[in-house]
C-alpha cells in the first residue's frame, strides 16, 4: 500500500469505457473533479515539513473518475486542517473507528471492512485512482462503515481529530524510503508516535506490517522503545499476520520474490500505566 501523491488527469465528458484511462483537457484552474477531493486541501495553511509520501502521477480510469464524481460528497473527506471532525457524524453511528494511512487501491481495506462491519475505517491516501477505487468497491459492496480522507495524515491526526478519538491504527506497506539520506522521511518515526498516542483510546491497537527488513526493524525499534506502546509479542519481536489482514496481491509479489513480509501489532498503553 502506498501513501502516494497523485496528480491525475479529470475525466472528459464523453462516455468511456469501463478500465479505460481517461484523457481530458483542463483549462487553467479548472478542477479536476468538480464535486471530488480537492488538488491541495490543506493548502499554505501549515508549515512545511519533510513528507512522508512520493509524488508521482497516474491516470484515473472512467470508472474511478465516476466514483470520485457520484460518492466524495458522501463518503470523502478533504483533510484541510481547519476544522475538528465528529467521527459519529461522519460515520452516522458510534462505532470503533480505525484509521488507515496508505491504503493504495483500497483492495485490502475494502475487504477487511467488509469482514468486519462493526469496524468504521477511515481510510486516508493522496493517491486519486486508490480513492476512486475504493469508494467504487464500497460502493458495489455496500460498504457504509468505509471513508476516505484525501490529504496529509500528520494534518488530520494534528489538527482534525480530538484526543482518543481512535481505536487503531493501521499502516501497511508504507513507502520504506530505502536510502539511507531518505530514512528522515519514513513515517513511523517517535514524533509521529508521540502524536498518533494523543489520538488512540488506551489499549488501541497499532499494526504496521512491511516487506522492507530494514524499516521493519526501525520500526520495531522505535515502537519498542516508545513510552505509549506496548508489544502484543511476549517475546518482543514481529507477530503472526493476523487472520483479517487479507494477503494482497501486492505481498503476494513480493513473497514470489523472496521477501519477507513482517507483521507488528503494539498496543496504546493507558497513560500512567508501567509496560
Amino acid at each position: 500500500m502506498s501513501d502516494s501523491l497523485n496528480s491525475p488527469e479529470a475525466p472528459s465528458e464523453a462516455p468511456h469505457a469501463p478500465g479505460v484511462p481517461v484523457r481530458h483537457t483542463r483549462a487553467k484552474g479548472e478542477p479536476r473533479f468538480p464535486d471530488g477531493p480537492r488538488a491541495d486541501p490543506a493548502g499554505s495553511h501549515f508549515e512545511r515539513r519533510i513528507r512522508s509520501f512520493q509524488p508521482r502521477r497516474s491516470r484515473v480510469t472512467a470508472g474511478q473518475a465516476d466514483a470520485l464524481q457520484r460518492l466524495w460528497p458522501k463518503w470523502g473527506l478533504d483533510i484541510d486542517g481547519q476544522q475538528v471532525i465528529d467521527l459519529g457524524v461522519l460515520f452516522g453511528n458510534d462505532r470503533p473507528v480505525v484509521l488507515e494511512i496508505g491504503f493504495g487501491m483500497g483492495e485490502a481495506t475494502a475487504q477487511m471492512a467488509a469482514g468486519d462491519p462493526d469496524i468504521n475505517v477511515l481510510a486516508v491516501d493522496v493517491h486519486t485512482p486508490g480513492q476512486g477505487n475504493l469508494l467504487n468497491l464500497a460502493d458495489r459492496n455496500g460498504l457504509a462503515n468505509v471513508r476516505v480522507g484525501n490529504g496529509d495524515a500528520i494534518i488530520l491526526l494534528r489538527e482534525m481529530l480530538r484526543p482518543d478519538a481512535l481505536d487503531g491504527l493501521r499502516v501497511y506497506f508504507p513507502d520504506p524510503w530505502p536510502k539511507k539520506r531518505h530514512h528522515k522521511r519514513r513515517l513511523i518515526q517517535p514524533e509521529f508516535l508521540t502524536l498518533a498516542a494523543t489520538r488512540l483510546k488506551p489499549g488501541a491497537l497499532v499494526h504496521c506490517a512491511t516487506d522492507w527488513e530494514p524499516y521493519a526493524e526501525q520500526m520495531l525499534e522505535v515502537l519498542s522503545a516508545h513510552p505509549d506502546f506496548e508489544n502484543t509479542q511476549r517475546d518482543g519481536g514481529f507477530a503472526p499476520r493476523p487472520e483479517y489482514r487479507p494477503l494482497t496481491r501486492f505481498e503476494g509479489q513480493g513473497l514470489d520474490k523472496g521477501h519477507v513480509v513482517n507483521d507488528l501489532l503494539f498496543r496504546r498503553v493507558p497513560a500512567g500505566q508501567d509496560r
